[in-house]
């Protein structure tokens, strides 16, 4: 969609935990050292206790002071989220909603795995652009990508998982960036990719405990075909990005930074660097090698960093792009109208915590069977 009228980034905001060295894996068994060096990979984000809501939280009040707004300001908020949050039959986006705190409009979940941020920020530009008193949306992401459920390191080989919580405020007054288009493509017939040739469950990880990616990538592939899934895929990404740049109105080389997945230099050398001539320089790959993939978070995170070490600069372009199982793509091009200030660093009062579910569970998960090479199709994106 190319946006006529005037929708603006105001505020953007992250919640980043420690990070761990990817060495270190590697020298526990956990990753092996060939994977790790084709990822080019140096650390991760790991949460030592913080769930995702709560990373949000932080995310999304510091993208709240960011944007100078308060919550009477705030018309709706949208979570995304990939992963497990914490507790089961519970609305996470409301628990962010009043944590934050902002407003009392709907507070609603996006379930679309990696590109749950960037279909938040589509879903979120229509939603305010729908009615005359509509002001400002508050998205956030989070997760926590942990044992026993899921190994961060091998659930989804060529890909390493991080912890993290970020925030993007959207408003239709003012802003330091002017959002010129997003389109976003959906192929279906590539949805059993993540469920294989598994039944329907009964509860969350009833028949896997642990979340193993590759088992279901290679069941779809044994069927579909590996040239039918490389060319959805490819062509899904393909007319996602072609379309944001015609309605934006921008030529790929009037790009000035491309905030793309944090998937690793492999895959991103697959689905992005080589089909498109996307220089590596030109991206965020310098700061995602030492994140990690963080779900549906990465270009809200990556937009703060962007703005903390003062790197948009008026009158770029940038280019976002994201990837998520379904399959859904989408691709968004911004123009930075002003310098936006450094995102503060300390949020206020840390949010409460749920009290936790109880739930016995082994100490150690059972291993992520790697008998097999991984097949050479990424689960949400490209590798050939």
């Amino acid at each position: 969609m190319r946006y006529e009228r005037d929708v603006f980034i105001a505020g953007v905001g992250s919640s980043v935990p420690a990070t761990r060295r990817v060495r270190d894996a590697v020298a526990e068994g956990r990753i092996d050292e060939r994977t790790a060096r084709q990822m080019r990979m140096d650390s991760v984000a790991v949460s030592a206790s913080e769930p995702g809501p709560v990373l949000a939280v932080t995310a999304g009040r510091r993208a709240m002071a960011h944007a100078g707004l308060g919550p009477a300001d705030i018309d709706l908020l949208l979570h995304a989220t990939v992963h497990y949050q914490g507790h089961d039959l519970w609305p996470p986006a409301s628990y962010i909603q009043r944590e934050v705190p902002c407003g009392e409009g709907p507070a609603l979940e996006v379930r679309q795995m990696s590109n749950g941020g960037m279909a938040a920020l589509d879903l979120a530009a229509g939603y305010l652009l729908g009615g005359d008193t509509r002001s400002a949306a508050l998205l956030t992401a989070g997760d926590r990508f942990c044992e026993p459920a899921f190994d961060r390191w091998r659930s989804d080989p060529g890909t390493l998982y991080g912890d993290a919580g970020a925030a993007l405020v959207l408003s239709r007054r003012a802003g330091f960036a002017r959002l010129l288009s997003l389109a976003t493509v959906a192929d279906s017939d590539l949805e059993g990719m993540h469920r294989g040739d598994d039944p329907f469950g009964t509860a969350p990880f009833g028949r896997h405990p642990v979340v193993d990616m590759e088992r279901h990538k290679r069941a779809y592939v044994g069927g579909a075909g590996m040239s039918f899934t490389v060319a959805r895929v490819a062509a899904g990404q393909r007319a996602a990005l072609k379309r944001a740049l015609a309605e934006a109105d921008v030529t790929l080389d009037r790009i000035d930074r491309f905030v793309l997945p944090n998937l690793g230099w492999r895959r991103l050398d697959a689905a992005f660097f080589q089909p498109f001539g996307i220089p590596e320089e030109r991206t965020v790959f310098d700061w995602g090698r030492t994140v990690g993939h963080l779900g549906a978070a990465d270009q809200f995170a990556a937009l703060a960093h962007l703005a903390a070490t003062g790197a948009l600069r008026p009158g770029e372009h940038v280019l976002l792009a994201g990837i998520g199982a379904g399959f859904t793509w989408s691709c968004a091009v911004v123009r930075v109208i002003d310098t936006p200030p450094v995102p503060p660093a300390v949020s206020a009062a840390a949010p409460s915590v749920p009290p936790a579910v109880s739930a016995a569970a082994p100490s150690v998960p059972p291993a992520v069977s790697a008998a097999a090479p991984p097949v050479s199709v990424h689960v949400e994106g490209q590798e050939k």
